[in-house]
């Protein structure tokens, strides 16, 4: 991942540990740091091909797991909001002594990278968002509201067998069934591999269902539209035109809304397009840096 890896924990102020990963032993804040949000019961292995190369290219780069996942810990569910992450986030920031960074979000990663823009402003100097919406994902994920009644029926089966759904959220990746079904709904399938399919759904499967509502929860609710218009940073809004997930529509809307964007989107790029295509994206993102941010 790194040609240089440093690994680390962060307290917070509740007491919580915050894990990251670095390529620096010190950043340095007149160098361009790169901080990357990753998605829904995702990991930062969604990052792969872009880690790699910004590290290659000498970016500064900071990873961290958000409460809850992984090597990071929580309290309980109930703290794991999206205010709570940017305020982590933040506060690992000013651990770190980071004052400006660029952020890139992915899926719920752009919910989180709004959430900072919103909370922190003085903290964001650009923002990478890829295949997000502001909008409540229980009204337009899948460019339906199935997902209203689908949420409902499975918080129901969640609470009366929670044993048997924390079983099958656990064991999901090595059923071919499951494996066929996010790599078609969710990937380009013929641009990603099935090893990359299987690391995200095992790595999936080590995260409690109890993350997935909550953070569902968290995406329905998240009171952010009127906060949009007062993003002033350079942003650049990515999409796929098959993502089936979160409808294209939905991104153009967030690129209208916020006052210093522009986009790109991939023809066949489906939910995850730096996975679809990472040269293409990574070598989009590196132009972006240098005509809007004089990153060269």
């Amino acid at each position: 991942m790194f040609e240089h890896l440093f690994a680390s924990f962060f307290k917070t102020p509740d007491n919580q540990q915050i894990f990251y990963l670095r390529n620096v032993k010190e950043f340095d804040q007149s160098k361009p740091i790169l901080i990357f949000n990753y998605g829904l019961v995702c990991s930062n292995h969604h990052w792969s091909f872009q880690v790699t190369f910004f590290d290659k290219l000498g970016y500064q780069i900071l990873l961290h797991d958000y409460r809850g996942h992984f090597q990071s810990t929580m309290g309980a569910v109930e703290e794991v909001t999206f205010a709570q992450m940017a305020s982590d986030i933040k506060n690992l920031c000013d651990h770190l002594h980071i004052k400006k960074a660029i952020f890139l979000g992915h899926s719920m990663g752009v919910n989180v990278s709004l959430q900072i823009a919103k909370d922190y402003p003085e903290l964001v100097q650009s923002l990478i968002l890829i295949s997000g919406t502001y909008m409540p994902v229980k009204d337009i994920m899948f460019d339906t509201n199935l997902m209203e009644y689908i949420m409902l029926v499975a918080t129901l089966f969640h609470q009366r067998y929670p044993e048997v759904l924390q079983k099958i959220w656990k064991t999901g990746g090595l059923n071919p069934i499951v494996r066929e079904i996010i790599h078609t709904a969710g990937f380009n399938r013929k641009k990603v591999s099935r090893e990359f399919i299987e690391i995200y759904l095992n790595r999936m499967g080590q995260l409690g269902v109890e993350i997935f509502f909550k953070l569902i929860d968290e995406m329905s609710k998240q009171n952010i539209t009127s906060s949009l218009v007062r993003i002033d940073v350079p942003t650049l809004v990515i999409g796929g035109l098959k993502d089936g997930v979160i409808p294209n529509h939905l991104q153009r809307s967030l690129a209208n809304i916020l006052s210093d964007s522009e986009t790109y989107y991939l023809k066949t790029g489906s939910h995850v397009p730096q996975a679809d295509f990472p040269d293409f994206i990574n070598e989009r993102i590196e132009l972006f840096f240098q005509q809007k941010l004089n990153l060269n």
